[in-house]
């Protein structure tokens, strides 16, 4: 394990961590059901689902058997001039399974670059529609779209993680971030901003993009349905496209299908990926209606200029369906609604401690929110000296368990995220 350590020091570069002052890692051996268990033997319980995707947990039997099944029979083909099975079947699936009238499915191979396929559409949209000065998307503060170029130029833009390529992104527009909660209502004047705004660059937007519902990356907030159905209306009325950037909350995040379905609305675009494979392999897809679609090739490109190397892979698109049956075909709207019930219980303690300053849950999301922020050289190895794996970021303390966790796990996640924010805040 020595050298293992040594070797990632001197050659690996981590996400959002610097090589000359490295955050410490902790070397996972084997992963099963909710548990990592690492190098040094501790088992830690699982609380990210590996970033939001792994639903089922590791090492499921059933997926599995997919990936494997799929080996027999190719691993990869390029998606230029030729199709297969499961990549047709996946996207008939999720035709099936997401909000009308979306009926086009684009393969790409991660969330972000499902987001840039996105902004192209609209982009490509609207000259093929004649709208050649629509080059600018709006959106809302305390979003997070991705790490691409494209994506970054929707996060948010001064306290986002990508404030440093400022000069290098498109400068689009950016209304407050939803102020209603989930659970309360929207007024007309909660959605007055970005009213005002859609009003006066009617002419140079071409689309709007938001995270529906849940805030991810960016917040880790939750907002009214109501409001996004009040966006998807000012959309209709001015003509611009609504993109829905379901990366994190799809496939039954929030305890919907997804977060479009809490408001009863379908978007003209829609981004999903992470839990789609159920955390095997990387894949994402972005959807469209047949009128975008239409509209873009009606461009003077008279195609959609993207392609993918790895688009639509047999070995990702295998196991993303068996995924989405292992799902559907699950109690996952009870698991989910458990998931709730026990992280609120197991959370609630947190909220009387002096440096949180909120605690919060929706469908299996639990986030403690602390005053300041925290040092993750400090609490990261506290939770995993508590035998858990949570990975805090900022302000922000939060799980998003596989949808299986029984109980008595949540229970001891719970405890340990609020043990570590009260012995590492004020």
């Amino acid at each position: 394990m020595a050298e293992l350590l040594a070797d990632d020091r001197a050659h690996v570069w981590h996400p959002y961590a610097s090589v000359t002052d490295p955050l410490p890692v902790f070397p996972v051996a084997s992963a099963a059901g909710v548990r990592l268990r690492l190098a040094d033997g501790r088992e830690l319980i699982d609380g990210m689902s590996s970033w939001w995707a792994a639903i089922h947990g590791y090492a499921h039997p059933v997926l599995d058997q997919a990936v494997r099944t799929q080996l027999d029979d190719m691993a990869h083909v390029m998606f230029g001039g030729l199709t297969h099975a499961p990549a047709v079947t996946l996207a008939r699936t999720l035709v099936e399974i997401t909000p009308a009238p979306l009926e086009k499915v684009f393969f790409s191979d991660s969330g972000s670059v499902a987001v840039e396929v996105a902004i192209k559409m609209a982009l490509q949209y609207a000259r093929g529609t004649g709208r050649l000065e629509r080059t600018r998307l709006l959106t809302v503060r305390r979003g997070y779209h991705g790490d691409t170029s494209g994506a970054m130029a929707v996060c948010d833009p001064d306290t986002g993680m990508h404030h440093l390529f400022t000069g290098l992104l498109p400068r689009h527009l950016f209304a407050p971030a939803p102020r209603p909660r989930f659970d309360e209502p929207c007024a007309e004047h909660d959605v007055a901003d970005i009213a005002r705004l859609l009003d006066e660059h009617q002419h140079e937007i071409a689309a709007v993009i938001v995270e529906p519902v849940v805030q991810g990356a960016g917040a880790m907030r939750f907002y009214a349905p109501g409001w996004l159905r009040r966006v998807r209306e000012l959309c209709d009325v001015h003509g611009i496209l609504l993109i829905a950037d379901e990366i994190a909350t799809g496939f039954g995040r929030s305890g919907e299908l997804f977060g479009c379905d809490h408001a009863g609305i379908g978007p003209d675009i829609m981004c999903v990926g992470k839990a789609m494979t159920g955390g095997y392999l990387s894949m994402a897809a972005t959807l469209c209606t047949d009128e975008v679609a239409r509209g873009v090739c009606a461009s003077e490109a008279g195609a959609f200029m993207h392609g993918p190397t790895f688009m639509g892979n047999p070995l990702a698109a295998a196991v993303a369906n068996a995924s989405i049956d292992l799902l559907l075909t699950s109690p996952w709207r009870s698991r989910v609604r458990d998931l709730q019930v026990w992280l609120e219980q197991g959370l609630a303690p947190a909220r009387d401690l002096a440096g949180v300053a909120d605690v919060r849950t929706l469908g299996a999301i639990g986030v403690i929110e602390t005053r300041e922020p925290v040092d993750l050289r400090v609490i990261q190895p506290l939770l995993v000296e508590l035998g858990v794996w949570v990975r805090p970021f900022g302000r922000l303390v939060y799980a998003m368990p596989p949808y299986v966790m029984t109980c008595p796990d949540v229970a001891a996640l719970a405890a340990a995220m609020v043990e570590a924010v009260a012995r590492t805040t004020g």
